[in-house]
């Protein structure tokens, strides 16, 4: 029993590794949209204001944060695809048509009962509720997704070899688990609008709690926040804080102002000392350090062969989250792949928030580094030693990099650039052997894979069951694992083979994916 959970929280792990190969390059390129659209960096650096280049960044910044914004498909179709192990088009395939089954079942079913919530001023945030490729439906973040994609590619592998005679002939093949899973999403489509309401609920009822429980309160709702984002819960959780009573009223004359936000932005036109209503407002300080804490951490406990890799990717990430304080490409780097440190780093964001209620720093953290400091300066009148946050914010970032270094190799998580560790821990035990020579890692560099002597070496084609590859790994299953010949593969260019039962990963660096392509393409899987 505990090998197949093992082994299905492993393959779960791997099959993220796809969609999020595409997240970070998304939230990489973003950074060049934030840059030319900041306000603040235009007025300091007037030339960035010159001709095309705003419409430039507008596009960049529109066009990829609509795929930040609909991260719940990606999800559903990159899992898909990555779990099938045959047909992997018709799996993608199947995956978005079943996701848009769900999403109109579940409308449909909200619309029916009368239970589709009214636009405000605000939108739909706060309702439970969103908008997802224009369907109103309950706001599910990307959990509803990847629920769909576990399912999509589970019962593609076990019914696409079904075969039907007669007038059920048409629904053969890869059409059947099409057939059962566009049954299985309207009925979860349907059953979401009676069972996710509950889990908004318990979130909703924790914020009267939080905000009656002084400076634990303050902690819960920084932890909430941040632990809830991969669940889209945590709007219910900041909403009510940012625009009703709960977090804060303020008398302004004859205008009675409601809700965090309102209260802040009325003290500091009004040149009034700022109240506690500014702490629930602080939330995002952990954007503004804890994430250099995090990539610091990464690339420290990167394999040695990964650490170019992982550091072209975590630098502008890191970037993204301080200037724009935009964090989803960066937290489903290893919220799902370890979730320990994603907990780890909410307890941490609560904390640093107490911390800053502690020192009395009614700070502003919100929109990036460059809006915070603005901010600040703004309100320095009533809060003078508002700089100490960068104290604060030094003693997040050693704490977030010591405590994840810590739990990443006490319990060999698997983070950036550890996408594959061997049996017993040991990170360089997992390497069998290294690569035998310069030229040869060349050849394979060069875009000339040597793809019969990759075959050969793992024992030839009959005994290749799947292929498959994450950043620098080519991952095969093998039939017969004593049929792999070491020798022979590593004169094709890898710096190494990691083995575990019959899956085999062989390292290539950076140019794994010609490599898979030319072994998919020999096998004609």
């Amino acid at each position: 029993m505990k090998t197949k959970i093992v082994d299905a929280l492993a393959k779960f792990a791997k099959s993220m590794v796809q969609p999020l190969m595409y997240v970070s390059v998304v939230g990489i390129v973003m950074l060049v949209g934030i840059v030319l659209t900041n306000q603040n960096l235009v007025a300091a650096l007037p030339f960035l204001g010159w001709g095309p280049l705003p419409f430039i960044g507008q596009m960049i910044y529109t066009c990829l944060m609509f795929i930040i914004n609909n991260l719940s498909i990606l999800f559903c179709v990159g899992i898909a695809g990555a779990l099938a192990k045959s047909s992997r088009q018709h799996a993608c395939l199947i995956a978005i048509m079943v996701y848009f089954i769900f999403l109109n079942a579940n409308n449909l079913t909200l619309s029916s009962t009368g239970r589709l919530a009214e636009m405000t001023a605000l939108g739909l945030t706060g309702t439970g509720q969103a908008t997802v490729f224009g369907i109103q439906v309950l706001d599910m973040g990307v959990f509803g997704g990847i629920i769909l994609g576990c399912l999509t590619g589970w019962l593609f592998n076990k019914y696409s070899g079904k075969q039907f005679g007669g007038f059920l002939q048409m629904f053969s093949g890869t059409r059947f688990p099409f057939l059962l899973l566009t049954i299985l999403a309207m009925v979860l489509g349907w059953g979401a609008t009676y069972v996710w309401p509950y889990v908004q609920a318990v979130i909703s009822a924790l914020t009267g709690f939080i905000a009656n429980s002084g400076n634990f309160g303050l902690f819960l709702y920084g932890v909430l926040n941040k632990l809830l984002l991969p669940f889209g819960l945590h709007h219910l959780v900041y909403t009510p804080f940012m625009f009703s009573e709960i977090g804060g009223t303020l008398q302004l004359g004859d205008q009675l102002l409601q809700g965090a936000y309102a209260v802040r932005t009325g003290e500091l036109a009004a040149g009034l000392p700022l109240s506690d209503a500014s702490y629930w407002m602080s939330f995002t300080f952990i954007n503004l350090f804890g994430y250099i804490g995090v990539a610091l951490a990464f690339y420290k406990t990167a394999f040695k062969e990964n650490k170019a890799k992982v550091r072209a990717t975590l630098i502008p990430l890191t970037f993204t989250v301080i200037v724009a304080s935009i964090t989803e490409p960066f937290d489903f780097l290893f919220c799902f792949a370890a979730p320990l440190l994603f907990v780890v780093f909410s307890v941490i964001s609560g904390l640093s928030m107490v911390a800053l209620k502690l020192l009395n720093l009614p700070v502003a953290t919100s929109g990036g580094i460059i809006s915070a400091i603005l901010g600040n300066l703004v309100g320095s009148y009533a809060v003078p030693h508002w700089y100490l946050m960068f104290v604060v914010g030094a003693v997040v970032i050693v704490v977030t990099y010591f405590s994840f270094v810590f739990l990443i190799k006490k319990f060999n998580l698997k983070t950036p650039g550890r996408e594959a560790v061997s049996d017993d821990g040991a990170d360089t035990a997992a390497i069998s052997a290294k690569a035998p020579a310069a030229e040869t890692k060349k050849e394979a560099a060069s875009g000339d894979v040597p793809v019969a002597t990759i075959i050969e070496g793992l024992g030839g084609k009959d005994n290749i069951l799947s292929v498959d590859n994450c950043f620098t790994r080519l991952r095969v299953s093998l039939k017969d694992v004593s049929l792999l010949k070491d020798d022979v593969i590593n004169t094709t260019g890898c710096s190494g083979i990691v083995k575990k039962g019959n899956d085999i990963q062989i390292i290539y660096g950076m140019q794994v994916g010609a490599v898979k392509k030319a072994v998919e393409e020999n096998l004609d899987l």
